[in-house]
């Protein structure tokens, strides 16, 4: 049994980590920005700097997967701010005081995304080997990950996941995308054709649990399902699926500008990502296709 410390851990990624990492006898704490009594919650606050010490005392790993939405709220200069900020100094934070009070961590593991690669379509397919792209959404992850990094200078092994588009029951992007199919007024974005790599939450947190009880595993990886979808093909699979028609239709680029500002390129643009170096590490995917997601999902 480890005593894991979670950022992040009310979100619904979080939330059903957390139950995982329960139900397979880890101890369980959560950093929480509100002051609890319960005796897994510990608080901290960016703006004073402060972290209880406990919390990281008594862990053996880190998760860290705080950072405001990327998708919540147009991207004015405030809210990249924020974007960047909850994401580089909550890891320095945690940085900072591993160093001081507990340098002998097993492991630090961070959450990245594949806007690393850039908002763009093409018909490459992105490798963790590559170059991190030269737009907003690859600026945030680049010093993400050059924050977490960090962990690796005192010796801790740092595990990174650039995670893609989580689908899960419970909030995120399948709610967002099936709701207006299911309304009957479901159409794909811009050209269609763009890819949207994706993953299960089953998935992804049985991958963060690999990172905790897999020693081996150190670096950065892509936490992406190993089938390549279109948002065209996505469209219709969950209209399929719930058995609804797609009559209109794609929504043209520049009304989704029009309503999104700055923030639409991660609608309108997407390539494929690799999953091949997670699975040579031998981690299976239980939901690998879309249609066995949905499936379970819907």
């Amino acid at each position: 049994m480890a005593s894991i410390l979670v950022t992040g851990g009310t979100g619904f990624i979080g939330k059903k980590l957390c139950k995982l990492l329960s139900n397979k006898g880890h101890k369980v704490a959560i950093l929480s920005r509100n002051q609890h009594t319960k005796h897994n919650r510990y608080y901290w606050n960016l703006a004073t700097q402060h972290i209880d010490a406990k919390a990281i005392v008594k862990a053996d790993y880190i998760i860290h997967l705080a950072g405001a939405g990327i998708a919540d709220k147009r991207w004015t200069n405030e809210r990249k701010r924020i974007l960047i900020d909850s994401r580089v100094e909550s890891a320095n934070l945690l940085f900072e005081k591993v160093k001081e009070l507990n340098p002998n961590l097993k492991a630090f593991i961070s959450a990245s995304g594949i806007g690393y690669y850039g908002a763009t379509t093409s018909t490459k397919i992105d490798t963790e080997n590559d170059a991190p792209g030269n737009d907003f959404i690859s600026s945030i992850c680049e010093v993400w990950e050059k924050a977490a990094s960090q962990f690796s200078t005192l010796n801790i092994r740092t595990v990174i996941f650039r995670t893609g588009v989580v689908l899960s029951r419970e909030g995120g992007a399948l709610e967002k995308l099936s709701q207006p199919i299911k309304l009957g007024v479901g159409a794909a974005l811009g050209s269609g054709e763009q890819f949207i790599p994706w993953i299960h939450v089953d998935d992804l947190c049985n991958i963060y649990l690999e990172a905790i009880e897999n020693n081996e595993l150190e670096g950065i990886y892509n936490a992406v399902a190993p089938e390549h979808i279109t948002n065209k093909s996505l469209t219709k699979i969950i209209a399929k699926k719930i058995k609804k028609p797609l009559w209109l239709p794609n929504i043209p680029a520049f009304v989704l500008k029009l309503i999104f500002g700055e923030m639409a390129v991660i609608l309108l643009e997407g390539s494929r990502v690799s999953s091949e170096k997670i699975v040579s590490t031998g981690f299976k995917f239980k939901y690998p296709t879309l249609t066995k997601a949905l499936h379970n999902l819907l």
